[in-house]
């Protein structure tokens, strides 16, 4: 006889747990949790956390990439712009949602992935592919820098935002001004590869959001 409770919510998956797990205990402020503490919040076995990704750190690189893959969700069912470089300036301000809805825990995610780690993580691939994404097929772009420009913005913007981020990480950057200065980052690294006639409209909404 089956005991399936269809009024129970599914169980997570063993990984999604203990991510979960290690948000909770960085929401509360504990960013230095053992893995024991981890373990326990998880309600896993100790060696549990271990066995799913090897490392504590690799529990941070993993909290990242999953913010990553929450913006790609998000900009992929949101209605976006025609032109590529409007597309990018709306994912930066879905980026900089996402980081903002839980600010105390990605703050302490990006702390941790700034160290240096034994094993590098995917975050970069993966936020060059959020801005590939973006990009789309490059619609709108100065026909002669299109090539370019789909070839080189995906990693241009991963670096921009995660400069953006650093700033905001250790306090320099507030809250409300991660999204205009991440969106004037992006823009200035669009500005070479827009049409002679957008290039303005681009350096005013620069002006703008950091003046």
């Amino acid at each position: 006889m089956s005991d399936d409770n269809p009024l129970r919510p599914p169980k997570l998956p063993t990984r999604e747990r203990v991510l979960d797990a290690a948000e909770r205990l960085l929401a509360q402020g504990d960013a230095s949790f053992s893995m024991r503490e981890l373990a326990q919040e998880a309600g896993v076995s100790f060696a549990t956390p271990f066995n799913q990704f090897g490392s504590k750190g690799a529990i941070m690189l993993a909290l990242s990439e999953r913010r990553i893959a929450a913006m790609r969700l998000r900009l992929s069912e949101t209605a976006s712009p025609d032109a590529a470089a409007a597309r990018v300036l709306a994912a930066v301000e879905i980026a900089t949602a996402v980081m903002l809805e839980r600010p105390a825990v990605n703050r302490a995610v990006m702390g941790a992935i700034g160290a240096p780690a034994e094993t590098p993580g995917d975050v970069f691939s993966q936020s060059a592919l959020l801005w590939r994404e973006a990009l789309g097929s490059g619609e709108g772009l100065a026909p002669d820098m299109r090539a370019t420009a789909l070839k080189t913005l995906p990693v241009l913007l991963a670096v921009a935002f995660r400069g953006a981020l650093s700033f905001w990480t250790v306090g320099e950057t507030s809250n409300d001004a991660l999204e205009p200065r991440a969106r004037a980052a992006a823009a200035g690294a669009l500005l070479g590869f827009v049409h002679e006639d957008d290039r303005a409209k681009m350096i005013l909404r620069i002006e703008a959001d950091l003046i």
